[in-house]
């Protein structure tokens, strides 16, 4: 199910979208404002770890050099 709401802040509209992208992870969402545009998403375990006593937590970044144009 695709859900869709714009909010108005001052004079930019930003838009959020649900439902359409990244269907495997078990959260995505996709936010523009004008030409911008993220997608956001999160995955997590059903269970969790019994013997842990912090909550690991990875982030993911790449940054590749061809999409600034650079080659």
């Amino acid at each position: 199910m695709i859900q869709k709401t714009t909010i108005s802040i001052g004079e930019r509209e930003i838009s959020i979208e649900t439902g359409r992208l990244a269907k495997q992870a078990d959260g995505a969402v996709c936010v523009q404002s004008g030409d911008t545009v993220v997608l956001v998403t999160a995955c997590g375990e059903k269970e969790a770890k019994p013997d842990l006593d912090f909550l690991p937590l990875t982030c993911d970044y790449r940054e590749y050099t061809y999409a600034a144009g650079k080659i």
